[in-house]
């Protein structure tokens, strides 16, 4: 007899792949760019880890307070793609005015936006967020089918 799995089952195992896959390789990246000269920057360095730890806990214990959890840091990583893509064009703002302090207005706004730190990296967090949003939409453990 062959065990089936239902397709949004083996969708959802497919999104938590492609999100562990995402999660490590950002991790990475951030490690390799040295990614903590201030506090700020350490965000997304802790809550990557976090939300790979909250899916270990699901596979390992089950439930619904992992999946609360997991839910929690990725309306995180939404809102730190918020701050990051505000504290990356402060740095560039800031690192364009040193060059030319009589940038302003729109000139100091499309140079920043054509700076060094780049704008858009911190919506990576963005996509991770809501594809872990995905992951556990529906689920299961979070929507217990009352059987009579």
């Amino acid at each position: 007899m062959r065990s089936s799995t239902a397709p949004v089952e083996i969708l959802r195992r497919f999104l938590v792949g492609i999100f562990v896959l995402g999660a490590v390789g950002a991790e990475l990246e951030l490690v390799l760019l040295r990614h903590w000269a201030d506090p700020w920057q350490l965000i997304p360095m802790v809550l990557l880890p976090a939300a790979l730890l909250a899916l270990g806990w699901q596979v390992w214990r089950g439930g619904s307070r992992p999946l609360v959890a997991f839910r929690v840091l990725m309306l995180l990583f939404i809102a730190s793609c918020a701050a990051g893509i505000l504290l990356h064009y402060r740095g560039d703002v800031e690192w364009k005015l040193e060059g030319d302090p009589s940038l302003q207005g729109l000139a100091l706004l499309k140079a920043a936006l054509r700076g060094a730190i780049p704008l858009l990296a911190p919506g990576a967090m963005l996509q991770l967020g809501l594809l872990g949003l995905a992951v556990t939409w529906r689920h299961p453990a979070l929507h217990p089918t009352s059987e009579e």
